[in-house]
């Protein structure tokens, strides 16, 4: 499944997960050693960049975190980028540079790119967010189906077994998504496509497409 594929979602100069990522031939494939590579990455930042604010969490001095907010570790958050009031992250996260967690956001092993925004009561667990993907207000990733079976990547014609229970969405770079979507266990959202607000979206949408609220993908003109 070809748009599935890392090198066809992602700028890897965009994360300091890159060369992490380049392992792989899909991004999912990445989820179970995001913990190992946080504290792998941590143990060699520039600490006149970042500092250790407590075990296993490293914050860039530009970045600025809300009182209110709380950080457990492993995670690393990028340079320039805001965590605001009642963000929660809870572990094994690899926010970018310029990024956006904003109030009653919760994150769980995730890979932000640089410049993602996910800035109003979002959940993001299980994922990875491409450079400049943006989740509009309210909008959520789903990352454990219902009959609790293991989640499976569906195309129009061909199916992957992830193996994972736990599974999230992959955003490719540039992606909208609008407030109030579900992303369903299992969601593949290509380069430079838009998910109408209040969506429920699963499977693969190609890039450069546009999910209406019906469940219609088109190809943007």
């Amino acid at each position: 499944m070809e748009e599935c594929k890392i090198s066809n979602l992602y700028d890897l100069n965009e994360t300091l997960a890159g060369a992490y990522l380049q392992q792989f031939t899909y991004p999912w494939e990445a989820l179970s050693g995001i913990k190992d590579l946080i504290l792998t990455l941590g143990k060699s930042l520039d600490l006149q960049v970042y500092e250790e604010v407590k075990e296993h969490v490293w914050v860039a001095k530009s970045a600025t975190v809300y009182p209110t907010a709380w950080l457990n570790g492993p995670c690393i958050i990028g340079e320039r980028t805001e965590v605001r009031h009642g963000a929660f992250v809870r572990g094994n996260a690899l926010v970018g540079n310029d990024c956006v967690v904003g109030n009653s956001v919760e994150l769980k092993n995730v890979i932000l790119f640089n410049h993602v925004q996910v800035p109003h009561y979002n959940y993001v667990g299980d994922s990875i967010l491409g450079v400049y993907s943006h989740m509009g207000a309210g909008s959520i990733t789903s990352n454990v189906k219902s009959d609790k079976q293991l989640v499976v990547v569906k195309g129009c014609d061909e199916k992957i077994e992830t193996g994972l229970k736990k599974f999230g969405a992959m955003l490719g770079d540039h992606v909208e998504v609008g407030c109030n979507s579900v992303l369903n266990p299992g969601t593949v959202i290509g380069r430079n496509s838009n998910v109408y607000p209040t969506s429920c979206v699963r499977g693969v949408i190609p890039a450069n497409s546009i999910h209406k609220n019906n469940g219609t993908v088109i190809t943007k003109q």
